[in-house]
């Protein structure tokens, strides 16, 4: 049992009669401003209840821009990091060692999303930065190792990998606040970011449903303070907040 079914199965995330506080999922291709924006709900949510930002993405690509500002070595590692990136991708899928990275990293996100629950468990609303998908492999949040070999160690870290995503994505969002971004403007607000990733990033947005979960779009080209605001009130409609009031649980709203 990994740990995100460890964490459903505990038996106070599941006592009788307890609906368990709201979670919201803020998603976008980079540069559409989820980070600015769960920090601005998060401050205004504390002020109804006990609040938790938590990142549920796997942040590989933080760590690779990271390395690829090393001195000296950080242009080779970037190229070899994306050199086995292109490969995993491939028909051939990853060799050993890239899919012993992907898992970890799989690994380290199953743990996060955990975490995720328990605090939620514990009485705090959450809202998630990102949010993990089964329905397209790849890039924006989904698993990474479909396209690997099914036999030997490989294989393994596959089915594994598998496995963690359907426990992660057992749990759904009561709400998705979708943040829309344009190629040019995502471009122009992450320079070090490839344009041809955020490009698959923006494409495949449209076509995550998170199993359902309902969904808010909100134009992140607008002013922040106007995303922000459409934010709260989609959030607000949602959970029946109204001020001076303490919040509605998830399963009272509209």
């Amino acid at each position: 049992m990994n740990d995100v079914s460890k964490a459903n199965a505990d038996p106070a995330s599941r006592a009788p009669g307890r609906t368990p506080p709201p979670l919201i999922a803020v998603v976008g291709c980079d540069g559409s401003g989820k980070s600015t924006v769960t920090e601005a709900l998060c401050a205004w949510l504390s002020g109804y209840a006990p609040t938790q930002i938590c990142h549920l993405g796997k942040q590989s690509g933080n760590v690779g821009r990271s390395l690829a500002k090393l001195p000296l070595l950080g242009k080779r590692v970037d190229k070899t990091v994306q050199s086995r990136a292109k490969k995993a991708n491939s028909d051939k899928g990853p060799d050993g060692l890239a899919a012993f990275v992907i898992w970890m990293f799989v690994l380290r996100r199953s743990r996060r999303f955990a975490r995720m629950l328990s605090l939620r468990a514990a009485g705090n609303w959450i809202i998630a930065d990102r949010f993990p998908q089964l329905a397209m492999p790849g890039a924006m949040d989904g698993p990474g190792l479909d396209a690997a070999a099914k036999t030997g160690l490989v294989g393994w870290f596959s089915r594994d990998e598998r496995r963690r995503f359907e426990a992660m994505t057992a749990t759904v969002p009561d709400l998705v606040l979708r943040l829309n971004v344009p190629l040019d403007v995502a471009c122009a607000r992450k320079p070090d970011h490839r344009p041809g990733a955020l490009a698959g990033k923006i494409a495949n947005l449209p076509h995550l449903s998170f199993n359902g979960a309902p969904i808010v779009d909100l134009d992140s080209t607008r002013p922040l303070e106007d995303v922000i605001a459409a934010a709260r009130e989609a959030i607000a409609q949602r959970f029946g907040l109204r001020q001076g009031t303490a919040p509605a649980s998830a399963g009272s709203g509209a």
